[in-house]
């Protein structure tokens, strides 16, 4: 297969891009003035897969479910979304539950559906004070024990972990597996100094930037300001403009070049009509957007990668050269798989999306099959 039109290559678009696919990569991306006749001639724009680092579900399951076959839909259908790889995402829950969703995630496939590339856990161990959707009930001390026996589920897997750095046992949990494990800070209710700290713990990750965590004040920075400020360490952003007001998605991408990834932290109601459904044990409804709980809490959220980047773009006001790597090579890199995924580049997996003008998918193809 070859396209043809503009593309995203070496971080910006560009005319006349022929991109080869052939055997479930990349064959080659090169500019020609001259096309052949057979190839396939691309009125949008040509883009890398896009891979969402934290999703919990979609199309009616939840990785939770611990279902095959429910997991195989949640695949399926961020495929037609335009997501090429992502981290099934747990919430905090007994530890039979949480065994039991990891395992069916480490067998997880669909044939033209995404490719699970890592597993992000959610909690258990977070701040019950910050728990936001997750169950009160389930959120327990670190246990250096319950992750090793996790991680051997799937071993080769990228691991990202919530924790709450100011809870028992998060310090001795990340010195202990910081070189197996990306540990993000989330749900929690850190001051900033605290947060600091964890980051040389071995924390380098935020989870969901902004939400569920201690706010940017000018006297006390919290978990916020220890993100904004700090030199390596990468933030995932919800950028359904329910989640984080347009301006603070602008700050936040300008704020962390680089270091931004688009998630979508989607429950099995995205892509699925207003109404009431379940997230683990909760009670969510579903209503102009937004997923909350009964007592008006967010749940996550209903977002695909796709309107995620038209967001910032359209709410954020961000050129869409500086949006793509925010869904295509930050995530890649922070999933450990940006030899492979996150560019239209020779080598690289056939993980292509086609956008139109107004940047909706029209087509996506993953590991070089037609989704």
């Amino acid at each position: 297969m070859i396209l043809h039109g503009r593309a995203f290559v070496d971080g910006a678009i560009r005319d006349d891009i022929l991109v080869t696919l052939r055997g479930g990569v990349i064959a080659d991306v090169a500019q020609h003035a001259q096309v052949p006749a057979d190839v396939r001639r691309v009125a949008g724009i040509i883009v890398p897969g896009f891979i969402d680092v934290h999703v919990h579900g979609g199309d009616g399951a939840d990785f939770m479910d611990a279902h095959d076959e429910g997991n195989a839909r949640i695949l399926e259908f961020h495929a037609r979304n335009g997501t090429t790889a992502l981290a099934p995402t747990t919430l905090s829950s007994s530890r039979a539950d949480l065994q039991n969703a990891v395992e069916a995630i480490a067998r997880a496939s669909a044939d033209r559906g995404a490719e699970v590339v890592g597993i992000h856990l959610e909690g258990p161990y977070i701040s019950a004070e910050r728990a936001g959707a997750q169950d009160p009930k389930s959120i327990r001390a670190a246990d250096i024990h319950e992750i090793a026996a996790l991680l051997a589920e799937a071993p080769r897997l990228r691991w990202i972990i919530t924790v709450a750095p100011e809870i028992e046992g998060a310090r001795g949990l990340m010195e202990h597996f910081r070189d197996r494990v990306l540990f993000s800070i989330g749900h929690t209710s850190a001051d900033h100094a605290t947060a600091v700290a964890a980051l040389e713990w071995g924390a380098a990750h935020f989870t969901h930037l902004f939400n569920a965590m201690t706010e940017l004040h000018h006297r006390e920075p919290g978990v916020v300001g220890a993100a904004l400020t700090s030199v390596n360490a990468t933030a995932e952003l919800i950028a359904d403009g329910v989640h984080v007001h347009p301006a603070a998605l602008r700050l936040a991408a300008m704020a962390l070049p680089h270091r931004i990834a688009l998630v979508t932290d989607s429950i099995r109601a995205s892509g699925l009509p207003d109404g009431d459904y379940k997230l683990y044990d909760h009670d969510v409804i579903v209503s102009d957007g937004a997923a909350r709980l009964l007592d008006g809490r967010l749940a996550g959220s209903i977002l695909t990668m796709s309107r995620a980047v038209q967001n910032m773009v359209e709410l954020a006001g961000l050129p869409i050269e500086t949006v793509i790597p925010l869904a295509t090579e930050v995530p890649a890199r922070i999933l450990g798989v940006a030899g492979r995924k996150g560019k239209l580049e020779g080598g690289y997996d056939a993980d292509v999306v086609v956008l139109s003008e107004k940047l909706e998918v029209e087509e996506v193809i993953v590991r070089g099959y037609e989704v």
